[in-house]
Parts: C-alpha cells; structure tokens; sequence
C-alpha cells in the first residue's frame, strides 16, 4: 500500500475565509456565532447561526460561472481553489505539469447540496408558474455539482464522486480518497466538502426536528460536553484537503502537513436521526481507523470529537472513546464545534485540517465553551493546562444521521 500525504488545505468558515486566518482563530478560541442575517428569522426560537461572513466569490472564482452555481458549489470550489494554490498549482500553467489529468480525482461530499437554490425556485414555481423554473435549476442544485465544478476546472479526469453522507460526508470523502492512492489508482486526490443550509428551509427545518441551539448568547450557543448543551449551532462553509502519493509529494518538492494512515466508516444501523445510545458504531469507525493505521488505541494522543453539542450524540461518543481508550486513558479530547458550530456535511473536512495543524504544532485546539463538563461525557477534554503536546497520531471523527460513523486516524509528518 502506498503512503499517503496532505499537501494543500483550504477553507471556508463562520470563523476564516481561507486556511490561514481560518487556523489563526482557532487558535485565538474566535467563536463564530451570531444573528442570522441571511433572512427574517423572527417567526423561529431560533436567532444564532455561524454564518460565514463578508464573502467574496469572485477573489477565486469567475463571475460567470458564480452565477450559474448555489452557494454551496461556490464555497467548495473557492476552498478547492485555495487548497490546489497551496499545493503548488498555478492558474497560469496546466495542471498536468504536475499531474497527469487520469491520475487526478475528485471526491467531494455535501449533506443537503443546492437547498438555497430548491426553496428559490420552488417559490418562483408557486408564484410565477411552473414554466418559470430556471434553466440551470437542476445543474445548481445537485449535490455533485462541487465535485464536478472543481474537475472541469482542474481537468481532474481520474475518479470524481460526491459522497452524500449527511454530517460525515467530507470524512468519507476524504477517507475513500486515501483508499483510492493507497490502491495506485491515483496519485492525487481533491477531497473535502460544502454545506450552506444556513438560509429559511435549513434553519426551519432543522428548527423543527429539534435539533439546533435556542441560545441567544454566542458563547453558549455551541458548548460540546457541556451540562447544560441544548442543540447544535448550524454552520455554513467548505473544507478541501490536496491528498496525494508520498511519493509523487516528494519527487516534486511538495509541502506535506501530515499523513492520513486510517479510515473507518460503520453504520448504527439504529434511527434515522438519532445515534445509538451505546456508542457501537463510533466505536467501531474508531477502532477500524486504529486497526487500519496498524497502531493500538495507546499511541493516539488526540481526538477532534464529532461533539455536536447535544446531549445525545456527546453522551454516546464520550461513550465510545471510553470502550476503546479505558476508563482510565488520558487520551485529549476536544470538539472545535465550540468554536466554528456544526457545518454538517463540511464539518469532517475543517476538523480534519485543524487535527493536520495540531499534530504539526504540537498546539491542540481548546474545548472551547465548557464551564461545568457533563458527568455523562467522562473524556479528558482539552484546556489552557494540557493543550501543549507532542503526539505522532490523532483521530477525527464525525457521524451523521443515518447511522454514517466515519473516522480518520492522521499523523505529524517526520519525514520519510
């Protein structure tokens, strides 16, 4: 099996329009809640969303081609964008100067697709008539139209796939990418995910299943682990994550932020919406991950919790780690959702580049929000005292509804 490297990150968040700055507020513990601005809200018990803020497609994409996208396909190509730059691509010369195009995938994930673009349409249906729907209806709305949209751009003519796996979608998508170089089926893949519910129909919706925060205080809005979590923050943006054969990485120079070494992906096979209560199924994705990575549970030093701030999902996972770590590992544990809220379907890609960043730093992220840790969540969760690390593995985890449990199991890059 083939090594497999991360030679470029980019990212679209209620917390940073691009990597950089992104990675700089978690560090600085920013906290992306606040008012919902995108439409009136005043009908719903709900007034916090993390809203990504002061967007600009156009820096990144070409005018044209924006119009004829929803937002999601916007916010994923313009992180893909961001993420190929990183990885040494150039818009002045061909991509295959650095990788032929049959050797380049796409996997891209997205848990709702075009939403915005459905409830627009829908209502110019009912208002205007049916023969008013737009010609680019269907295009925009599809859920693989950020995996296409990036391959047309990057004549990506290997593998090009969206993966629909609710809140772990990215994961996937970055995990069956790894499988993809490890079998030399390619030797680069642009894996990652899009997500932008955060408008009437996504905000409603989710409202009415109960699920999302009714704080109106940005700083308990989204509290993983927390006694008192009541819901998760609905969040908006994009992940991209350059994966590609060490080999090829390192014939050509490139960058490397770390080393994906396992995947696992399980099913609760138990409720549509809600996770089993045992943990059985994050448990299994973790340990697949482990076993996978050829490493035991002893030599993960971090985990970047799926933590959703409910009191369900951070109950069964705390649960799960349990199982597998002991009752008495220290393993750190820490959800950023604290920090960036729930971006469902794009969340397991930004994790997965914030996990990148913490290995390599030796920085791990704060669990931001907690004042009084739930006696159901026994982890040993990372604060101000403990976030100073030096650790070689670290999981990322992320489960959806559905059942989906996905993990990834990354490494601090030292060389070959």
């Amino acid at each position: 099996m083939r090594r497999v490297v991360v030679t470029g990150i980019g990212a679209i968040t209620p917390i940073g329009n691009d990597a950089k700055t992104f990675l700089e507020n978690v560090d600085a513990q920013k906290i992306g809640a606040g008012p919902i601005t995108k439409f009136d809200a005043s009908d719903l018990n709900v007034s916090l969303t993390g809203e990504v803020k002061d967007f600009e497609p156009t820096k990144r994409l070409n005018k044209k081609d924006t119009k004829r996208m929803d937002i999601f396909c916007q916010y994923g190509l313009y992180s893909a964008v961001e993420a190929m730059t990183d990885a040494g691509f150039s818009e002045d010369e061909p991509t295959d100067k650095i990788v032929a195009p049959e050797r380049l995938g796409v996997l891209f994930g997205s848990g709702i697709g075009g939403i915005t673009t459905t409830t627009e349409q829908a209502i110019k249906m009912h208002t205007k008539g049916v023969d008013r729907i737009s010609p680019m209806f269907i295009p925009e709305v599809i859920a693989n139209m950020a995996a296409g949209n990036i391959a047309i751009r990057y004549q990506a003519k290997n593998m090009c796939q969206c993966i629909v796996t609710a809140c772990s979608s990215s994961t996937d998508a970055i995990g069956q990418a790894f499988h993809h170089i490890q079998a030399d089926r390619a030797d680069m893949m642009i894996a990652g995910g899009a997500e932008a519910a955060n408008m009437a129909m996504g905000v409603g919706g989710f409202a009415a299943l109960t699920a999302i925060t009714k704080a109106d205080d940005p700083t308990r809005a989204s509290i993983p682990f927390d006694e008192d979590r009541a819901g998760f923050l609905l969040s908006e943006g994009a992940g991209t994550v350059i994966l590609e054969d060490m080999g090829h990485a390192l014939a050509r120079g490139a960058k490397i932020y770390g080393e994906i070494v396992g995947y696992g992906s399980m099913c609760d096979a138990y409720h549509m919406t809600s996770p089993d209560p045992t943990g059985a199924g994050a448990y299994n994705a973790m340990n697949e991950a482990v076993r996978e990575a050829d490493i035991t549970p002893a030599q993960v030093g971090y985990i970047n919790a799926h933590g959703t701030s409910t009191k369900a999902n951070d109950a069964m996972e705390a649960k799960a780690i349990q199982r597998l770590f002991g009752a008495d590992s220290q393993v750190l544990v820490s959800s950023t959702k604290g920090m960036t809220g729930h971006l469902l379907g794009a969340a397991g890609a930004i994790e997965a580049i914030i996990t990148l960043k913490a290995l390599q730093s030796g920085q791990l992220p704060i669990n931001v929000g907690v004042k009084n840790q739930d006696a159901a969540c026994p982890v040993t969760l990372v604060s101000a005292e403990n976030q100073t690390q030096t650790i070689d593995y670290a999981l990322s985890n992320s489960f959806g509804f559905g059942g989906h449990d996905a993990v990834l199991a990354l490494k601090k890059w030292r060389g070959v």
